[in-house]
């Protein structure tokens, strides 16, 4: 449950944004239209205020038209789900994220003043995976270290697959991206030589519409595989990170309930 709130919340945010990027262009566009005029009626072209290029959002909208409506949707679909999976990930690997060493200082304070009991309290009252694997291991305290060591390794296990839950579809969409893309290369090159085949010339009018087709649909493919690269690439560090934290405290865990059963 936890995990499907915070993939709505992912998508909810990025339907947000785009809904505010779209209010802001339309209002800061008649001014810029009033400007314009307002330099041309006195005579002066002021080249900072005045633009004649056609605004970023508009030409994405043509260049998508112009790719053909079927391949770039499902090019935008793979981004759309990819980054709503990627952005799900950061929020829970953020959530994820304690100070290992805090932790292991509570909870062999815990074991000082309470027993294993207090111990196992401060474990359930904080977050992580860190937190539960501390948990594990102090439930089976009673059968002896080396059970105890034995259950931190299983539920390290655990806790990382549980990290890298969500990955292989994240990497999926990095796969098909570009592949949709050179789909619709080879597509808009078989309507180019058509178009030949049936004007019978080979006249750079006749294969525009296809070439433009086959490069338009290549370069949207390509560069939504390299956005979700770079969040792929983020999530896999922060893994990272959190996995030595979670090695270095089981380690630490295991010396502090050996020193606590010397005692």
């Amino acid at each position: 449950m936890k995990k499907i709130s915070m993939f709505l919340a992912a998508m909810a945010i990025m339907v947000f944004s785009a809904k505010n990027a779209s209010a802001q262009e339309a209002t800061e566009a008649p001014t810029d239209a009033v400007e314009a005029v307002s330099a041309a009626d006195e005579g002066e072209v002021d080249p900072f205020k005045v633009k004649s290029e056609v605004p970023l959002h508009q030409a994405l909208k043509t260049k998508f038209i112009e790719g053909g409506a079927g391949f770039m949707s499902l090019i935008i679909i793979c981004l759309i789900i990819g980054l709503a999976l990627s952005i799900e990930r950061i929020l829970y690997l953020t959530f994820s994220k304690v100070n290992a060493k805090a932790l292991v200082a509570k909870v062999e304070k815990a074991l000082a003043e309470g027993g294993v009991e207090a111990a196992k309290e401060v474990c359930r009252s904080t977050r992580g995976p860190v937190a539960k694997i501390f948990y594990d291991g102090l439930d089976r305290y009673d059968q002896g270290i080396d059970v105890v060591e034995k259950n931190v390794v299983s539920s390290g296990s655990i806790q990382m697959s549980m990290l890298e839950n969500g990955l292989s579809w994240i990497s999926l969409f990095i796969a098909i991206a570009p592949s949709l893309g050179f789909l619709g290369t080879v597509i808009g090159m078989i309507q180019a030589f058509d178009a030949i085949q049936a004007a019978g010339d080979i006249s750079p009018n006749v294969v525009a519409g296809g070439m433009k087709v086959a490069l338009i649909t290549t370069v949207a493919g390509l560069i939504v595989a390299m956005i979700l690269q770079v969040f792929y690439n983020y999530i896999l560090a922060k893994i990272d990170a959190i996995t030595i934290d979670m090695e270095e405290a089981s380690i630490d865990l295991i010396d502090v309930l050996s020193a606590y059963k010397a005692k």
